[in-house]
């Protein structure tokens, strides 16, 4: 069976020690929230006890710049849930009342926007855009086409392009729940 050691190793326990205090304030003065902060001082640390890439650093200024970046990225995917949060918010204060989705459906359709919005970070912005263009304000590749600049030809390779990367996101979270069963 397969486990994985979540202890700390020597290296990431003096890493943590030496900079986490350090990274908490670097993250309350960028994010102006502590308790933001303090969520993804512990999220940058985790991810260097879950991955042994955590290997050790030349220098204290080595250390703080990975740290730095780590936590950038951090930064970034924060702010970018909550721009979709506020995007499905303004959505929902928009429709009457009595068409208001159920809680339940609220919460699948916000992780939902979520796993999209972060798979359209890793495509190129103009596929994403015409993903969405076509997808979701349904227009036509000649409208799309028209609007990015670029051939039908073009649009249709981005919408497949993300498309592609959908299904390979979809795979790789089957792969992911069914890690660990045994199967039959």
């Amino acid at each position: 069976m397969n486990t994985l050691d979540y202890s700390c190793s020597p290296s990431v326990e003096r890493l943590y020690c030496d900079h986490h205090d350090w990274l908490r304030g670097w993250l309350r003065r960028r994010l102006g929230n502590a308790a933001d902060a303090a969520d993804l001082a512990h999220d940058a640390f985790l991810r260097l006890i879950t991955r042994p890439a955590s290997r050790g650093f030349g220098s204290f200024g080595e250390a703080r710049g990975y740290l730095r970046a780590m936590a950038q990225g951090l930064c970034i995917n924060l702010w970018h849930r909550r721009e979709i949060e506020q995007a499905w918010l303004d959505t929902l204060a928009a429709q009457p009342e009595d068409h208001a989705p159920s809680a339940e459906r609220q919460a699948i359709v916000l992780e939902a926007l979520h796993e999209i919005g972060a798979l359209l970070l890793e495509v190129p912005p103009k596929a994403g855009r015409a993903f969405l263009m076509s997808t979701v304000c349904e227009m036509t590749a000649r409208e799309v086409a028209a609007e990015l600049g670029v051939s039908t030809r073009m649009v249709r390779k981005y919408v497949a392009q993300v498309m592609l990367r959908c299904v390979q996101a979809q795979a790789c979270q089957t792969a992911t729940a069914l890690r660990g069963k045994t199967l039959v």
